[in-house]
């Protein structure tokens, strides 16, 4: 007995076959051998659109592979993409800007500074206090500075000086 399928059933299949092509094609893409050079550190801002043309062409291969073979049109995958990337648009977390990363970094360097002087401070007591003497406090200053320690001017753990925070 043959059924006539429905236009949805027909519409989720589809869906599901333009799915699993997505999953099929994505990596294969995303892995293709780029024969043109890497940008180096001094990249200006026309590489910046050339990295954006060579998004676009890369996206617009990607929908021609997957209508090819989804068997419908490349401008009906590229709509359907586009439409996907506009609604899981507000999904992706925002990156911040430049300017707050330098900020933020402005932020960190004046806090290591600050936690850097009231070692000092403490330190300079404890040699007052003959607990230490005054090269191993220095040691232990050049040791922080040089990251052997966590906290201040050094890379650390989570946290600083406290190894996890909150603990």
């Amino acid at each position: 007995m043959i059924r006539k399928m429905s236009r949805k059933h027909a519409l989720v299949g589809l869906a599901a076959a333009g799915v699993l092509g997505v999953g099929i094609a994505a990596p294969t893409v995303a892995l293709a051998d780029d024969k043109s050079p890497s940008p180096s550190a001094s990249a200006s801002a026309d590489q910046g659109t050339d990295r954006q043309q060579k998004r676009a062409d890369r996206q617009a291969e990607f929908a021609e592979a997957l209508a090819k073979e989804l068997g419908v049109s490349t401008d009906k995958v590229t709509a359907a993409l586009e439409k996907l990337k506009e609604q899981h648009k507000g999904d992706r977390p925002q990156r911040p800007s430049t300017e707050d990363r330098q900020e933020w970094q402005k932020d960190r360097q004046d806090w290591q500074k600050e936690r850097q002087a009231q070692l000092k401070e403490r330190l300079d007591q404890a040699v007052k206090d003959g607990k230490l003497t005054q090269e191993q406090a220095d040691a232990v200053l050049k040791a922080v500075e040089a990251g052997v320690f966590p906290g201040p001017g050094g890379q650390g753990h989570h946290g600083g000086w406290g190894g996890r925070a909150g603990k």
